[in-house]
């Protein structure tokens, strides 16, 4: 398997994996998706295998610690060029195929080293109750409900803090 950064090539297999795993109202459509990679240039990630993606994982690096749902959008703003912030998911998904396969862990350690080497403060994301302990595992902090209101639902923001920031 290869982690690697996407390429608009990638866009409909990204786009159907998160209609597989999204509530309509919840899934970010192809539109957004191709602002994503086009806009993001270090966290976009796909994991890969013989040429088939796997799974996905993406979001913007914002200054703010929590993700905000603006990030959700093709009115993404990206603030890599800035030292410090939290690299934000707005999305984790893996093929059904391809679940259980250690793919998000893969994708979650390379986000986590990407974080670590461009020097951010850390990641932070939003899921839903059933998804806790599922980040806890990975080093996420459970930091309460969200303010995010994205697709109506209740989410709760997680933060992974990089133990090399300053």
């Amino acid at each position: 398997m290869k982690i690697r950064q996407a390429k608009l090539a990638d866009l409909e297999e990204i786009a159907a994996i998160e209609l597989e795993n999204f509530s309509s109202e919840e899934a970010m459509d192809a539109t957004v998706f191709k602002k994503h990679i086009e806009e993001l240039t270090s966290t976009f990630l796909v994991a890969e295998k013989d040429g088939q993606i796997l799974g996905y994982l993406e979001g913007p690096v914002t200054l703010k610690r929590q993700v905000d749902d603006q990030s959700f959008t093709d009115q993404i703003v990206d603030e890599a060029s800035k030292d410090g912030g939290f690299i934000t998911i707005t999305s984790l998904s893996i093929a059904k195929f391809a679940q259980g396969m250690g793919v998000g862990e893969k994708l979650l350690e390379a986000m986590k080293k990407l974080a670590m080497k461009e020097e951010r403060e850390g990641i932070s994301l939003t899921c839903h109750d059933y998804l806790l302990a599922y980040y806890e595992k990975y080093g996420f902090v459970n930091e309460g409900l969200s303010a995010s209101t994205y697709a109506g639902e209740v989410w709760y923001d997680m933060v992974w803090e990089n133990p090399l920031a300053r």
